[in-house]
């Protein structure tokens, strides 16, 4: 067996004309994306084939400034390539790169590391305008556009309701044997108007992980409070469903940003991921 280095690589990217992070198969196998554009640069590099494992699989057209992966590298790359260490990458990938990808970070893991099993938790942030005029045409690829105006107070109420340990599938996409059920650290408002971007918010979303299009669903529920359309007891009546809500919008992709992974000290990474694997068990309606 080749013996290989574990690698944690930190990754951002402007997710605007990427579908999504993974790689696609069957009939979208030649869709754009972050991961199969990373994995294509790794594999000139050490001349293998590689396979990323990622701490969040963001959708098409979200962001991320502070996303994480580890990929398994064969020792003998860093001898036979020029890679004295795994930083090295960085500087050799940053040529091969385009753009909207920039790799600014690549150190050897530590025992016991998996991006996506030791995560402790997951921050995004998601920006939005409710003003007529829209985004700033500098800020149109991370501002999403909101039609109606909100009154944020409501919206951070109807957030403050979701904080906590819940089954959250009225939120989620189906995903056979999928747990549905996440502990929501943090979701808070701020306004961040100024007099060139009036009535523009960011929301701060932490969990320790989210089911597929959860953060877009948890902004698009709390807004409707937020314009009225919904009434101040609607996202706590969400709590008590155990599928998919139709009644749930989901917020535009483009506003929606990973900004970081928290993980645990060095020594405590084999236990969290051991720990994430053991899939929940399901919360009662009204627990």
């Amino acid at each position: 067996m080749t013996d290989t280095v574990r690698v944690r690589l930190d990754v951002a990217y402007d997710g605007t004309d990427f579908h999504g992070w993974a790689r696609q198969k069957g009939p979208q196998a030649g869709l754009r994306t972050v991961a199969g554009v990373l994995e294509d640069a790794l594999s000139l590099v050490v001349r293998e084939q590689v396979e990323l494992v990622v701490a969040g699989r963001t959708d098409a057209g979200v962001h991320a400034n502070g996303q994480v992966a580890h990929v398994d590298l064969p020792e003998s790359a860093f001898r036979q390539r020029s890679l004295d260490r795994p930083e090295a990458l960085v500087r050799r990938l940053s040529r091969m790169l385009p753009e909207d990808v920039r790799l600014h970070g690549a150190t050897a893991a530590p025992a016991g590391f998996d991006a996506r099993f030791s995560a402790l938790s997951r921050r995004y942030v998601y920006r939005v305008t409710t003003a007529a005029a829209g985004p700033l045409p500098l800020r149109v690829r991370d501002t999403a556009v909101w039609r109606h105006d909100v009154d944020l107070p409501a919206v951070q109420a109807a957030s403050d309701v979701l904080v906590g340990l819940h089954d959250f599938a009225a939120f989620c996409r189906h995903r056979p044997n999928a747990t549905t059920v996440r502990d929501l650290q943090e979701f808070h408002w701020r306004d961040v108007s100024t007099a060139t971007e009036p009535s523009t918010y960011e929301a701060t979303v932490v969990a320790d992980a989210f089911c597929w299009s959860m953060v877009r669903s948890l902004v698009g529920a709390v807004l409707t409070v937020g314009e009225g359309r919904r009434g101040s007891g609607f996202t706590g009546g969400l709590l008590e469903e155990r599928s998919r809500s139709s009644s749930v919008p989901v917020a535009p992709a483009c506003g929606l940003n990973l900004v970081s992974v928290q993980y645990p000290p060095e020594d405590e990474m084999a236990a969290r991921a051991d720990v994430t694997r053991d899939r929940r068990a399901p919360v009662e309606p009204g627990s």
